[in-house]
């Protein structure tokens, strides 16, 4: 199949869309890039389904969206920017199981994530996708006024100490490790759409800016409750080539863990974003 027009379904009132075709093995014509890409910024997370692609063409798709963020973990072989999400059998934990966004902890956060499902176990391990645009949409004008003239503190190691104290056996942490921080707008408006973007999440986010940790949770925490209401999210089951590609500056993601005793993995990769822009 060669790329010509695509064809568009939303999955949900809230957020998603799944897109039909399309061969992403293929570059993309500019058409078709084009349209891509405005579905992704009007549904914050859009699906591919039964597409077969190498590393090669995976890595190729992401620098057509733009240049490509350093893979963490676990890597493709000859592909630095490819990462394999994996949980073997044994392991407890998952990558993802908490609502978040990646990379927030990062002075430039990434454009978006672009994952495809290679090996999947034969029921759960789906992902969920929620719309920040859409919570903040629905915040009073009162907490808006007072949300946009904050900054927020976000943190690595603040996803670190959770783990540990977990005792998490997907991820091994060096003492030493660096625990980048960053400081954003609590409300980012979004660079290519132009809507307004409710910009915490609780894996990265510690405070306020010019706030205790303290002072800052009951707001935070409030947030954090008024943004997983479900009309705002849709549920995404993955199938072996599966693709979904996310935009990590409107959505929180979260890998759900009810496979114990399977395997699931899947290849990663980020998509550099720029500086945020404050709403």
């Amino acid at each position: 199949m060669r790329n010509t027009t695509i064809d568009v379904a939303p999955v949900s009132g809230g957020v998603g869309a799944e897109i039909a075709n399309v061969d992403l093995s293929h570059p993309l014509n500019e058409q078709t890039y084009l349209e891509i890409r405005a579905a992704l910024n009007e549904y914050g997370v859009i699906f591919f389904r039964d597409q077969s692609i190498t590393p090669e063409q995976h890595v190729d798709l992401g620098r057509q969206f733009g240049m490509l963020v350093p893979g963490r973990g676990e890597l493709v072989p000859g592909f630095p920017e490819l990462a394999v999400v994996r949980k073997e059998p044994e392991q407890k934990h998952n990558i993802g199981g908490d609502w978040h966004t990646d990379h927030s902890f990062l002075d430039t956060p990434p454009l978006g994530t672009i994952l495809h499902a290679l090996e999947l176990p034969p029921f759960g391990g789906d992902t969920l996708f929620l719309s920040m645009a859409n919570a903040y949409d629905r915040l009073s004008d009162g907490l808006k006024q007072t949300l946009e003239g904050l900054n927020a503190i976000h943190s690595l190691g603040l996803l670190y100490d959770k783990l540990q104290s977990r005792n998490a056996d997907s991820i091994t942490i060096k003492p030493d490790a660096p625990r980048p921080e960053a400081l954003h707008p609590v409300v980012l408006r979004h660079p290519e759409n132009g809507r307004k973007i409710l910009y915490v999440n609780a894996a990265y986010t510690v405070r306020f800016e010019g706030w205790t940790r303290e002072e800052s949770l009951p707001l935070l925490e409030f947030l954090y409750g008024h943004a997983r209401r479900p009309e705002y999210s849709c549920r995404f089951r993955w199938q072996p080539g599966s693709v979904a590609f996310w935009d990590d500056r409107q959505v929180w993601h979260y890998a759900v863990n009810d496979y114990q005793g399977e395997r699931r993995i899947m290849h990663k990769l980020i998509v550099a974003g720029t500086p945020p822009l404050a709403a």
